[in-house]
């Protein structure tokens, strides 16, 4: 018996091995959701552990625990109290909706009179209702099916559940499994590959949940105080559609000012007009405030990627893979683009890390 396999029995193994695990995740593909929800639920609150363990000097189980726990009670209790709200001011805006393409017909049936000259708007009802009239057909039929596909199967919440606990508790362990599968002499690589991708995913992805929960609670704030119907609903939603660019914020600002130029405010004593362009102005106001301030804050030029190139990939997230491939296709795409820059500087021959190329220079002239 031979103690070594030839290359070509190693070759055919290795060949064999990665057939055999692209076919194992091709038949598992239906987990890689629940998994990646899991995963994203775990990666929020792990750093309220790690606060825990440092702060208090509490066990890493107990600190996973508390946490996880508590956290999931919140889950669980607060839909309670929330969602008799949210269905009904879901309810209103249906009904706004449904009304939209009678409202437009009869505004645009109006004249108006500009500097002694009559514009007639009649010309304009055919081209826009029908487009209106298939939007608010579409929301409540499609809020329907959403709600069927979240709900569909059980089971896959118990998966992201449990799952997600084990992420929490035993990432520590699995982060140091990974590192000790290269040969040793690449191990360090690894890490520090990590330690970059870690930061990648950091600064987006716990930046960007921050950012849709601070946006939706102004919005909802600011439309609550100026009285706007449905300013709940409509200030998750701003939220919520923040994270596609440009397109999430125009449906938002464009939802809200249909509302309040049906309905008006609920106490302020203005024509809805009026009313519809305060309600724009506060959009504007507060979308400006997230471009100039908070993003730049939370995100800076981290993720090195064109505003251009974020668009496109959202995107096509979207229409691929809805909500979750919206929050990882940025962070992936960064990580994916260290990955090659590394791939790259070894295959050229030079240092694999700028930085550490840099600092190395640097200790080399300080010698000097």
């Amino acid at each position: 018996m031979k103690d070594k396999w030839s290359p070509r029995a190693r070759y055919f193994t290795l060949v064999v091995i990665v057939v055999l695990m692209a076919m194992a995740i091709w038949y598992i593909r239906p987990l890689f959701q629940p998994l990646i929800i899991a995963a994203l639920f775990a990666y929020v609150l792990n750093p309220v552990v790690d606060f825990l363990e440092k702060r208090t000097r509490m066990k890493h189980k107990v600190a996973v625990n508390l946490t996880y726990f508590f956290t999931l009670a919140a889950i669980i209790s607060i839909p309670a109290t929330v969602v008799p709200i949210l269905v009904g001011q879901v309810q209103v805006l249906t009904s706004d909706l449904s009304n939209l393409p009678t409202f437009v017909q009869n505004l645009l049936e109006q004249s108006v009179v500009i500097g002694g000259f009559t514009l007639s708007l009649s010309s304009f009802a055919v081209d826009l209702t029908e487009p209106l009239s298939k939007l608010a057909g579409w929301v409540p039929q499609n809020t329907i099916k959403l709600l069927e596909a979240t709900s569909r199967n059980v089971a896959w919440l118990l998966v992201i559940i449990v799952t997600a606990y084990h992420f929490i508790n035993d990432w520590d362990e699995f982060r140091e499994w990974i590192f000790r599968i290269p040969p040793e002499d690449l191990r360090e690589d690894v890490r520090h590959l990590y330690d970059q991708i870690a930061h990648i995913w950091n600064i987006y992805l716990r930046g960007q949940i921050a950012l849709m929960a601070i946006l939706g609670v102004a919005y909802a704030l600011a439309w609550s105080v100026i009285g706007l119907p449905g300013a709940l609903l409509l200030g998750a939603m701003a939220g919520l559609l923040n994270i596609i660019p440009e397109v999430g914020p125009f449906i938002t600002a464009s939802l809200a000012f249909a509302i309040a130029l049906m309905e008006g405010s609920t106490f302020l004593g203005m024509s809805n007009f009026w009313f519809s362009m305060l309600v724009l102005g506060v959009f504007m106001v507060i979308n400006y405030g997230k471009n100039i301030w908070l993003m730049p804050k939370m995100f800076g030029k981290s993720l090195a990627l064109h505003d251009g190139v974020i668009f496109v990939a959202i995107i096509s997230a979207v229409v691929i893979n809805g909500i979750i491939g919206v929050l990882i296709v940025v962070p992936l795409l960064a990580s994916i683009m260290v990955i090659g820059k590394y791939l790259r500087r070894r295959v050229l021959g030079l240092p694999p890390f700028l930085e550490l190329d840099a600092e190395e220079e640097l200790d080399e002239a300080k010698e000097e």
